[in-house]
């Protein structure tokens, strides 16, 4: 057990959807806490409880949770920024909850230059662990006649959530290609794009909002695994993408390049439509494309994930309990 004999009540505050990639990561931190022998909770707000570390995800939605708990008396505070708080820029609540905090933790590298000086002192880097999760170490068979393209991730401009269906309109009427398009509309424009889509394109469907196992599943059962946003936090559907043995195409961004590597050939610039579509008729016909962008991301993750420069919560606890690890 860490921080010898001293148990710790460690509430983790994760703001809104149930199934979004910020509350999976919430998840994973609680179960890599308690395996280092610590009581955790996570809920989506501050309840005014007596606990001994607050982990709050997202600057911004957690602000009011951040400055109840300071205000409240000595509980550490450790503030998780994620992708909507970092880009484009962060907001006078983010910045007041980092302020706040104790210590700041961020997923990849690349984030520390969106933070201010004064603050990148007390950020530390804990890159995503691998999810381990039955869904994704079954042993999925990828057959039938379609090649199946997931895109996992809630309908908002920043994610440019229709770039997949437009680049399969790119495509060779031979292509088998489908996209199945799996998250919630939060943004009411993408409702009606939604359903143009679906009219017009035969290769796109819309899955709606899925449980977190059926995303997981989905991604696991699928043939290639699309991401186009502008800008990720940490890339949660990615890691579960790698974990699953999923080949992944991603567009250019903090997150992608931290996690699969500046040359990773899967890789194309936000928004190239034409670029998406050649990309996802190589991975169609030729098979060797897609083992190769497997081992490319295999390989890099595990030096990501192993570099020297990363902390771990092990590391955290003892920087803000030093008195209870002696």
């Amino acid at each position: 057990m860490a921080l010898g004999l001293r148990v710790l009540k460690i509430l983790i505050v994760s703001p809104g959807s149930l199934h979004n990639g910020n509350t999976r990561s919430a998840i994973r931190w609680a179960s890599e806490l308690s395996a280092l022998g610590h009581e955790v909770r996570i809920t989506s707000e501050w309840e005014d409880e007596n606990v001994d570390l607050l982990v709050a995800l997202n600057a911004e939605k957690s602000h009011h949770a951040v400055a109840q708990c300071h205000n409240h008396g000595q509980t550490p505070v450790v503030v998780a920024l994620t992708g909507t708080d970092l880009y484009p820029s962060l907001s006078p609540n983010s910045l007041s909850s980092l302020q706040m905090a104790n210590l700041i933790v961020v997923y990849q590298a690349k984030a520390l230059a969106h933070l201010p000086e004064h603050h990148q002192t007390k950020a530390r880097v804990i890159p995503l662990s691998a999810p381990d999760h039955p869904a994704l170490r079954e042993s999925n068979q990828r057959s039938g006649n379609d090649f199946l393209v997931c895109v996992v991730g809630h309908l908002r401009a920043v994610k440019d959530p229709m770039r997949t269906a437009r680049a399969s309109r790119l495509l060779p009427p031979a292509s088998r290609i489908r996209i199945l398009h799996a998250g919630s509309i939060l943004e009411e424009r993408f409702a009606a794009e939604v359903a143009r889509e679906e009219a017009e394109n035969p290769r796109y469907k819309w899955l709606g909002p899925l449980e977190t196992e059926e995303a997981l599943r989905l991604i696991a059962s699928s043939n290639l695994f699309a991401l186009t946003s502008l800008q990720e936090g940490g890339g949660c559907a990615m890691n579960e993408a790698a974990a699953a043995q999923t080949p992944i195409l991603a567009s250019r961004n903090d997150a992608s390049t931290s996690l699969l590597g500046e040359d990773y050939p899967g890789l194309f610039p936000f928004g190239d439509t034409e670029t998406l579509s050649a990309l996802l008729y190589q991975c169609e016909s030729e098979p060797h494309f897609c083992s190769q962008l497997l081992k490319n991301a295999t390989n890099h993750l595990r030096n990501y994930r192993s570099a020297s420069s990363n902390g771990s919560w092990s590391n955290i606890l003892e920087e803000l309990f030093p008195s209870a690890s002696t």
